[in-house]
């Protein structure tokens, strides 16, 4: 009996693949929006978050953006996506709390910029929400877990958001629909090189 070659083989391998795959993609019928927690110690979380922002511009949805930490300095998303007039950029944090060294004007902030954010999470009109270091307001008990949840769950059903920061509580992660955790392994700032423009700020 003749040996199946390596393509045949491979085309035979693919086709099981794509069955399979073909299978989950039926089941996932569902047409809503996701909720996506980006956390963990490691460098990207809100990167990937404001590279979903420009895939859903690329679609013409109405986008908003609420940061929970910025202060004074500039950085490049905020540049250039809040020049689109299809994004509502906030930046509403008062920086790091080191910087800031005080406990009440950062808690005014906190509580200032989720009365935003939660405008924003009942808005039927925005498709895609970016929640920027949210998960700090957590760890520092400035904002309630189950409040922030219950507004998560009761957004409109097409909205599409996406949660970034370090360590996320557990509620939080089991009300996310898609959980990423960002593992740290090396970074370039702990090795002395300077923070760079573009990569991250």
């Amino acid at each position: 009996m003749k040996k199946p070659s390596d393509s045949t083989q491979h085309q035979q391998k693919m086709s099981k693949v794509k069955l399979q795959i073909d299978r989950q993609i039926a089941k996932a019928d569902k047409d809503q929006g996701v909720c996506v927690l980006l956390t963990g110690n490691g460098k990207g979380k809100s990167s990937s978050a404001f590279g979903m922002l420009a895939r859903s511009l690329g679609y013409g949805h109405n986008c908003a953006v609420v940061q929970f930490i910025k202060g004074d300095w500039e950085c490049g998303e905020e540049l250039f996506f809040s020049q689109h007039p299809k994004v509502s950029y906030h930046a509403m944090g008062a920086g790091f709390t080191w910087e800031t060294q005080n406990q009440s004007a950062d808690q005014a902030a906190a509580e200032k910029a989720w009365g935003l954010a939660a405008s924003l999470l009942a808005d039927s009109k925005i498709d895609f929400l970016i929640l920027d270091e949210l998960t700090y307001m957590f760890s520092h008990g400035w904002l309630d877990l189950d409040k922030v949840i219950q507004a998560i769950q009761n957004r409109p059903s097409q909205m599409n958001l996406v949660i970034t920061g370090r360590g996320a509580p557990e509620g939080l992660i089991t009300a996310c629909d898609t959980v990423s955790h960002i593992k740290d392994i090396k970074h370039a700032f702990r090795s002395g090189i300077k923070a760079q423009r573009g990569i991250e700020f």
